[in-house]
């Protein structure tokens, strides 16, 4: 596999279950940066047929098949090292969210789960999107053939887009404070207040969204955490310099007043907090992980695929999750 016929793949990806020909893959590779004519992305996608990783269906175009969407996950892991953080740093430079207003782009987590689970899964979901395990109430939800974003929604799920935590690196970025991750990880909570982290993964050099793998590894227990005050959630480890320590505080506070908390709590300078050490010159800052309410579905045995950092999305468009769920009801 070569870079060019994973770019091609990659774009099939992103539309799930829908045909797209050579012309509008063309255009899209355009966008990340390859520059391929029409003719030569139909000569890959030709390689690509007979190697069984997409479907043609003539005229009409392609779809990635399981075979090339596993590839695609195994294929140049040696350049995926370092993509998380490369990521971190992109949607955060790109976030607009303005507080004054409440209108811009904030990013999202995009989750998927069958449709016949729907129901079932926002009454889970209810308790946690009320608790302070959340970055916001706020979520957006589609149905199979929308959009979110650039994602087309595959057939037979539901995909619900939860405001990433890294939204707030780039509230701080904009207000002048440059905010360092370091890891996510998984957070004790006992009697209703965090306590340490049980488990952390460096967002250096990582291929994999740490939150993702948390989840996959069943290694939450949100829902004992919000109903009883003693359970383990998702959340992450940043640092800001010393010197933005107070308006750090500032825009915590501010954030949580126009209904975005998400950060738990930010430490005082060159002082560890939960047991984990700063670096000089730093304060923690332990923010809760957007993917929370995801996890707890999880936990109740309902199956999920979610991408953290997914996509941009306008905040002003995202509804408080009680309007969904009263619709639903």
């Amino acid at each position: 596999m070569n870079k060019t016929l994973v770019a091609i793949l990659k774009v099939l990806n992103s539309h799930q279950d829908t045909i797209i020909g050579s012309r509008e893959i063309a255009r899209q590779l355009r966008i990340h940066g390859v520059n391929l004519s029409e003719r030569t992305v139909r000569y890959h996608l030709r390689i690509l047929d007979e190697r069984g990783l997409t479907e043609s269906f003539g005229r009409e175009g392609r779809k990635i098949t399981e075979k090339g969407k596993e590839e695609l996950a195994n294929s140049l892991v040696s350049e995926k090292v370092g993509f998380v953080i490369s990521r971190i740093d992109t949607l955060s430079y790109l976030t607009s969210l303005d507080l004054e207003t409440l209108k811009g782009e904030v990013i999202l987590n995009v989750s998927y789960i069958r449709k016949a689970d729907l129901k079932k899964a926002m009454k889970i979901m209810a308790p946690i999107f009320a608790s302070p395990y959340v970055m916001s109430d706020r979520v957006v939800i589609m149905r199979e053939g929308e959009k979110l974003g650039d994602i087309t929604i595959p057939s037979g799920k539901v995909a619900i887009g939860t405001v990433c935590s890294v939204t707030i690196n780039g509230v701080f970025l904009k207000a002048g404070i440059p905010v360092t991750s370091r890891f996510g990880g998984v957070l004790e909570i006992d009697n209703g207040a965090p306590s340490r982290f049980v488990a952390l993964i460096s967002y250096e050099g990582s291929s994999l969204d740490p939150l993702e793998v948390f989840i996959r590894g069943k290694m939450t227990a949100v829902t004992k955490a919000v109903r009883k005050g003693h359970g383990r959630v998702l959340a992450s480890f940043r640092e800001v310099p010393v010197v933005c320590h107070e308006k750090a505080k500032e825009m915590a506070a501010m954030l949580k007043d126009r209904g975005i908390g998400g950060i738990l709590t930010i430490g005082e300078p060159n002082t560890a907090l939960y047991e984990m050490p700063v670096s000089m010159d730093r304060a923690g800052m332990v923010i809760v992980g957007g993917l929370n309410p995801i996890a707890a579905v999880e936990e109740a045995g309902i199956p999920t695929e979610s991408k953290a950092m997914s996509t941009l999305y306008e905040f002003s468009l995202l509804n408080p999750f009680k309007e969904w769920y009263d619709e639903l009801k």
